[in-house]
């Protein structure tokens, strides 16, 4: 109890006050649990520019295979802002489109990508599905650059949610880690600052137009923790940003789940000497946890349900997760702490004969 009662006055001091970051909207989300540890007119519907394209790359890369070339047309080149001055009949991968899309943040590159796959409306309208699948209800895309649009909006809150299933897909992760990347004799650079400022930072998107002011949705690991931070018509994003992800760590405590040899659980034994063997953990584990979190865990052991003599002490019995929904925070690997040995078998009737005949000499 006292832990928890340190644990909150910590969130209370660390996390911003109402209206303390300059943005319209904002939110810190963790990406795994979906968990809001700081808010700021969240739900508010506001143009989000350029991390738009967060939606563009998820929904591009379940299209299938990002290797596949395509020509690039006329219209793909003429598009206004932000570029990655993709040239009328060069010939181009999807994945390499995705790189100038989410580096660049290439309003080209966009297009492109609607247009091979399944063609600009349809490909916008996939995006708004994707939208409905995800839950979302305050979210609507015009486009899939994020140019001005009279029903082009978002919140803070559902863009966090954009992310945080954007994330789950290795390849975006991958994308908007990367610093720089070579397209033919370009090289694309990354325009979010953080992954250099930022201990910890994995991406993800920078955005301005004029009507919106300047977006940004960020993301950070540290000890197994993602959180997302989100930001529209924010002046000050990167300072905001720092500080935000700073606040919401700060709320994670370190919890230990098992000591080294610690006993999980027993194992029922068939043939042995004995009738169950302890099953051990090989490791110490630790978590970095919310409050309230350690009751949501679940432990699931993977390994066989019962076994059969001969059982070897310390050799490997399976291993042993913790997890928050879907998202694993810890395992380990779970050791026989006993031995279950084969009974000594009964002697026949002519063995027990000779033993007593040569016995008595």
């Amino acid at each position: 109890m006292k832990k928890l009662l340190c644990a909150l006055l910590l969130c209370a001091l660390c996390m911003p006050a109402s209206g303390a970051v300059s943005a319209q909207g904002a939110v810190v989300m963790d990406a795994d649990t979906g968990e809001v540890l700081f808010e700021q007119n969240a739900d508010a519907r506001l143009p989000m520019a350029s991390t738009t394209k967060i939606m563009t790359a998820l929904v591009a890369l379940g299209e299938g295979n990002l290797d596949r070339t395509y020509t690039v047309k006329a219209e793909y080149a003429q598009v206004e802002g932000s570029s990655m001055y993709l040239r009328e009949g060069e010939t181009l991968t999807l994945r390499d489109t995705l790189y100038g899309l989410m580096l660049e943040s290439g309003n080209d590159a966009a297009v492109a990508i609607a247009g091979e796959c399944g063609g600009y409306g349809n490909f916008v309208q996939k995006m708004n599905d994707k939208a409905a699948e995800l839950g979302l209800t305050d979210t609507n895309f015009d486009n899939p650059n994020g140019l001005p649009g009279d029903t082009h909006y978002t919140t803070a809150r559902e863009l966090a949610k954009i992310t945080a299933a954007a994330l789950r897909d290795p390849v975006f992760r991958q994308i908007v880690s990367t610093q720089t990347y070579t397209v033919g004799e370009r090289t694309l650079s990354n325009h979010n600052r953080l992954l250099s400022m930022y201990d910890g930072a994995i991406g993800v998107k920078t955005g301005y137009t004029r009507a919106a002011g300047r977006c940004l949705v960020s993301a950070a690991e540290r000890n197994g923790r993602t959180l997302i931070a989100v930001t529209l018509n924010d002046p000050d994003d990167w300072n905001d940003h720092m500080q935000m992800l700073d606040a919401g760590f700060a709320q994670y405590e370190e919890v230990t789940l098992h000591e080294a040899g610690q006993e999980i659980t027993t194992l029922r034994v068939f043939g042995g000497d004995v009738d169950s063997v302890p099953l051990l953990a090989q490791n110490t584990v630790t978590a970095y946890l919310l409050p309230g979190e350690r009751e949501k865990i679940q432990a699931v052991r993977y390994g066989e349900k019962i076994c059969y003599a001969p059982v070897v002490q310390t050799a490997h019995a399976g291993r042993i997760e913790y997890r928050i929904g879907d998202k694993v925070l810890a395992r380990d690997t779970l050791v026989y702490g006993g031995a279950a040995l084969l009974p000594a078998e009964e002697k026949s009737l002519p063995e027990r004969i000779l033993d007593r005949i040569f016995g008595e000499y």
